[in-house]
């Protein structure tokens, strides 16, 4: 991935932290932005710029964010939309402002960044979207009802982008189950970790469809269960 310019989303999470390593690790120039607040002054160098305090909710926020990226490197490659939430309520017991409070962090986040980047997109030899969906939006469990809608949008939405750009940009989604990370065995403790996919897992496939070798691939959701 030399030279190659990735932005990603949610970058500051357990899974943006490793994806963006990994992908500086092959000689990609990154730029992570977060809702989270950066370190002041925000580290910089010469192939890592972090933007944080962005709401990527915010259609305008999203595209001066993604506009300084392109800005400050000169051009984008790829985007990688990580920035998420998760909640886990019944239906009938639910808030029922968890829905839209789900859309909002899942969908619209996805949404206002890829359309930023979009323009960027086109002008590269190479651009791709990478998004997270889920392998519980492919049917629902209980409890699972407002996330896995989100998630289902996001589904939607790669399709729909894949078959407007085709043959211009790449549109592709990673479904994983379980992500191994801190905070999903504090609140899953008796649960088998080894089953679940570790976030560098997760992160080969995302970088393989970001990269040039995922050029023949657009509109897949490809599952990465790991073993559960």
């Amino acid at each position: 991935m030399d030279g190659t310019v990735v932005v990603v989303t949610g970058a500051l999470g357990a899974l943006g932290r490793v994806v963006a390593e990994e992908a500086l690790a092959r000689g990609a120039k990154v730029a992570g932005i977060d809702h989270a607040p950066t370190q002041t002054p925000s580290p910089t160098t010469a192939d890592l710029l972090l933007l944080g305090g962005v709401d990527l909710t915010d259609a305008a926020l999203a595209r001066k964010a993604v506009d300084a990226v392109a800005a400050h490197f000169g051009k984008l490659d790829a985007l990688i939309n990580i920035a998420g939430g998760f909640s886990f309520e019944t239906v009938a017991d639910g808030d029922p402002a968890t829905w839209q409070r789900m859309y909002a962090l899942n969908v619209t986040t996805a949404l206002n960044a890829s359309r930023a980047a979009i323009p960027h997109l086109l002008a590269s030899a190479a651009g791709r979207i990478v998004n997270i969906g889920a392998m519980g939006a492919l049917q629902a469990g209980a409890g699972m009802g407002a996330y896995a809608a989100s998630k289902a949008g996001v589904h939607r939405l790669t399709e729909a982008l894949a078959a407007e750009y085709k043959g211009k940009i790449t549109v592709n989604a990673v479904l994983p189950s379980i992500i191994d990370t801190a905070a999903n065995r504090a609140s899953m403790p008796k649960a088998d970790f080894a089953k679940w996919v570790s976030p560098e897992e997760l992160a080969e496939v995302i970088l393989f469809l970001a990269s040039d070798r995922a050029s023949g691939v657009t509109g897949a959701l490809l599952p990465v269960s790991g073993r559960v």
